[in-house]
């Protein structure tokens, strides 16, 4: 299944940089004034909170199914998944849209740039620490696809969300490094605020983007097209089967439901019909372990 990942982990690895890189910007952003430091700063402390809500997400897509809610709670990681993608575009994008405009009105220049500088660098390294273990996550998971093919099919929501994040975050802290170069070399503060600016549109665009996987998800998706492929074959492979009329799927978080229709190959009595239905279903949950729900109706029409 497309669940080898440890999300948790990734989770983790950006929870610990981002925290750490929130601090150093916002001492470097009330030593230098930078409106560019600031806005990577806030962006940091966001990105922070969300995975802390990512985490929150994951543990409760843990709780055991109830009578009112049978299927689970699976999919609740796709909910807190999107208020993530609301929060980094609110707070994270449009404020620094804001705070780069303000500037814009009202030039301020930057004090001790070098500081500024050296701030960034690390949270350069500390973001690409946070995306390496990100991408090793991914890898386990893109079966030889492109990073954008595994961007549009995964449903790993909060997998996508810290992939999306890092990735935010490390061209943010490169726009914003650019910006407070050509300030202190200009000396001119109109490229800090510009940086702001693109930092976030980038923000949200971004979250544009994270938001609408993330709807999908919470309107409801069958499997990993490859993995569909995978499970329609091995259906197909199992000899008690002669033909599938519908396959159905709905991926809950890290748990999926299944549906088929089939048409069985000729039985001796009930009594070998079920034996040969129970057979499929075991071998079935065996191969795929993520199959929590399995609903098999035989039939001999379409």
């Amino acid at each position: 299944m497309s669940h080898g990942a440890d999300s948790t982990k990734s989770i983790l690895y950006a929870l610990t940089a981002n925290f750490l890189i929130a601090i150093a910007k916002f001492v470097a952003a009330y030593i230098t004034k930078s409106g560019s430091m600031l806005a990577e700063a806030i962006h940091s402390l966001v990105d922070s909170s969300n995975q802390v809500l990512l985490l929150l997400g994951l543990k409760r897509s843990k709780i055991p199914p109830n009578p009112n809610h049978p299927l689970g709670h699976g999919k609740s990681i796709y909910f807190w998944s999107f208020i993530v993608a609301l929060i980094l575009f609110s707070l994270g994008g449009v404020y620094a849209i804001i705070e780069g405009l303000h500037k814009l009105e009202n030039p301020t220049p930057i004090d001790s740039p070098f500081i500024a500088i050296g701030v960034l660098i690390f949270a350069v390294v500390a973001e690409g620490f946070s995306l390496w273990g990100c991408i090793q996550e991914v890898n386990k998971v893109r079966v030889k696809r492109s990073f954008i093919t595994w961007f549009k099919e995964s449903r790993q929501s909060e997998l996508l969300i810290v992939f999306g994040e890092d990735v935010a975050a490390l061209a943010g802290l490169f726009f914003a490094l650019i910006a407070v170069i050509l300030t202190m070399v200009t000396g001119d503060p109109i490229y800090d605020a510009l940086g702001t600016i693109i930092i976030g549109v980038l923000l949200v665009v971004i979250a544009l983007f994270l938001g609408k996987e993330v709807k999908d998800l919470l309107i409801g998706q069958g499997v990993e097209p490859h993995i569909k492929v995978d499970m329609e074959n091995y259906l197909n492979s199992c000899d008690e089967i002669r033909k599938i009329y519908s396959f159905l799927s709905l991926q809950m978080g890290n748990d999926v439901m299944v549906a088929v229709k089939v048409q069985m190959h000729e039985i001796e009595s009930a009594e070998k019909l079920i034996n040969d239905i129970n057979d499929c279903e075991k071998r079935f949950r065996e191969k795929f372990p993520a199959v929590q729900w399995l609903f098999f109706e035989p039939d001999v029409t379409d």
